[in-house]
């Protein structure tokens, strides 16, 4: 058991925005021996029942395509001092995997998706909320980069992926949840300034 209660760190913006920069800078100056690491893309719900080809062309930027009230109840779980098996997901199929991660309470948990900001649940659980707020082409160019080389992605399918559901559910859901941000970081993790701000304040937290 934790002596006090952990605090709960969220980063959200949209993809490829630069958020994991910033959580990393978070984890590289209090060690990742101090922080839990919840990523919320690990809970997209399992849809292995679906042929592949069906399943790539699901809607994976709407809050419904992932299981939040599992990374909810995972949260309360490790604020009470008890360890959690979180999923495993393969971007290259599109479905999660029979393997789970086994994460430790510590005294930070830093969650981070495009739509943590959009579930009022998970919201309240958080001390402090990022938003990191990156320009459009340049989150385009590095999803781009990243699908093709990670996920051995097509070139055709990130565009039609990007036009049909990314942009749209960005629009409708990611963009407006800025809102609830306690701070917002123009850049991503390049703002040296905004980053050595946040990262004072989580040290104060922490007492």
């Amino acid at each position: 058991m934790l002596a006090k209660k952990p605090i709960i760190f969220g980063v959200a913006g949209g993809t490829a925005s630069g958020k994991t920069t910033v959580a990393q800078a978070i984890l590289d100056v209090v060690g990742a021996s101090q922080a839990t690491y919840l990523p919320h893309d690990a809970y997209y719900r399992d849809m292995s029942y679906l042929p592949l080809a069906e399943r790539a062309r699901l809607n994976y930027d709407h809050p419904d395509s992932l299981e939040t009230e599992l990374l909810i109840e995972h949260v309360k779980q490790l604020l009470a001092g008890q360890p959690v098996h979180v999923p495993v997901y393969d971007f290259t199929t599109h479905r999660r995997t029979a393997e789970t991660r086994l994460v430790e309470p510590s005294p930070i948990i830093l969650i981070d998706g495009i739509l943590i900001f959009t579930n009022r649940e998970l919201r309240e659980l958080m001390d402090i909320k990022i938003y990191v707020d990156t320009d459009a082409d340049v989150r385009f160019i590095r999803r781009l980069q990243r699908d093709m080389e990670e996920r051995g992605r097509s070139l055709d399918s990130i565009i039609g992926q990007y036009l049909e559901t990314v942009r749209p559910m960005h629009l409708e859901f990611v963009e407006p949840s800025k809102r609830y941000a306690d701070v917002i970081i123009p850049h991503g993790g390049l703002n040296r300034v905004a980053m050595d701000m946040v990262v004072s304040r989580l040290l104060a937290l922490l007492g």
